[in-house]
C-alpha cells in the first residue's frame, strides 16, 4: 500500500483508506470484518465523525487492540464547533472510539461560530493530546482563505472533499489551493453516491479497458485516478471484506500518463461551479 504526507510535517497514511457513513446501516459483523481486512492490507486510515450514528462503536470493536496500526480521523459538527463544545465533542468521540486521541480531527463544513474559536479549541486538544493533528472537511477556497488567516500556515492536515470521476470541481481552484499549502486533499465518496459510471457506457468502457490492461477492476482504475496527484488520498467505504480487498490493491496500482490522459478526456472536470459541490 502506497503511503503519502497527511499535510505539511504530517505522518504518512495509506493512499487508499476506510470510510464509515453509513457502515452502521449493514450487518455489523461484515462492517467489522471489512475494517479489519483493511488493515490487514494496509488501509490504516479510517475516517469517521459524530454525525456517523452508531459507526463510532463498530470502529471500536474493529480496531480493538490494533489501534497503533491505525491512523484515526474524526469530525466536529459545526453546530458544536464553538470554542467549549468542541472539546466536548472530541472527549464523547473519544470515548465512542474506545481510545484516548485522534490523529486528525475535523470541523465537518464551515458554520456559524468564528473559526477563531474552533482552532483554539483544536490547538488546546493537540496540547492535550487527544488529537495530534487538525483540519476540515467540505471548505471552498474562500473559507480556506478565512481559516489560513487565523491558523497560520503548516497547522491545516487535511481538507477532506468529495471527489469522483463525475464530479472533479475541486481540480479548478481547491486541490490547487492545498497543494500550495501543503494541505492534504482527502477524497470521500470516491465512486459516487450510487452513481458509479455503468459497464455499458462510454466512460465505463473507458474504465474496463485499462481494468483489463492491469488486471484490475474498473474501481480500482478509478481511484488510481483520483489520487494521482501527490496530495490527495481517497476513503472508500467497503461493506465487506472483499470490497476492502479490491479497494486496497487499488494503492499499489500505477496508470499510464496516456491512460491518465484517456480518463480525463472521458470524465471531463467541466466548467467551475459557482459553490463547493457536497454530500
Amino acid at each position: 500500500m502506497k503511503q503519502k504526507a497527511f499535510g505539511t510535517g504530517g505522518p504518512n497514511t495509506s493512499v487508499i483508506g476506510q470510510g464509515t457513513w453509513y457502515l452502521d446501516r449493514g450487518d455489523r459483523k461484515r462492517a467489522i470484518a471489512a475494517l479489519q481486512r483493511g488493515l490487514d492490507l494496509g488501509m490504516s486510515h479510517i475516517d469517521t465523525a459524530e454525525m456517523y450514528g452508531d459507526a463510532d462503536p463498530v470502529i471500536a470493536e474493529a480496531i480493538a487492540g490494533r489501534r497503533d496500526e491505525v491512523f484515526l480521523v474524526s469530525k466536529v459538527l459545526p453546530s458544536n464547533a464553538s470554542r467549549s463544545s468542541t472539546i466536548t465533542a472530541c472527549e464523547r468521540s473519544l470515548k465512542r472510539l474506545n481510545t484516548d486521541r485522534l490523529d486528525c480531527y475535523l470541523l465537518h463544513w464551515p458554520g456559524s461560530y468564528p473559526l477563531e474559536d474552533t482552532v483554539a479549541s483544536f490547538e488546546e486538544l493537540k496540547r492535550a493530546g487527544k488529537i495530534r493533528s487538525w483540519g476540515v472537511s467540505n471548505f471552498d477556497v474562500d473559507d480556506l482563505d478565512e481559516l489560513l488567516d487565523v491558523a497560520g500556515e503548516g497547522k491545516i492536515a487535511c481538507n477532506q472533499v468529495l471527489y469522483h470521476l463525475k464530479e472533479r470541481a475541486i481540480e479548478h481552484a481547491v486541490m490547487p489551493w492545498c497543494e500550495r499549502h501543503g494541505v492534504a486533499v482527502v477524497a470521500y465518496s470516491p465512486f459516487g453516491h450510487d452513481d458509479f459510471p455503468a459497464p455499458d457506457s462510454a466512460g465505463g468502457k473507458v474504465l474496463q479497458r485499462f481494468a483489463e490492461a492491469h488486471a484490475a477492476t474498473p474501481r480500482q482504475v478509478a481511484l488510481a485516478f483520483l489520487t494521482r496527484a501527490p496530495s490527495v488520498l481517497a476513503i472508500p467505504k467497503a461493506a465487506s471484506a472483499e470490497h476492502a480487498a479490491e479497494n486496497a490493491a487499488a494503492g499499489a496500482l500505477e496508470l499510464t500518463k496516456e491512460e491518465i490522459t484517456a480518463i480525463d478526456q472521458a470524465f471531463p472536470r467541466g466548467a467551475r461551479p459557482r459553490g463547493l459541490p457536497m454530500l
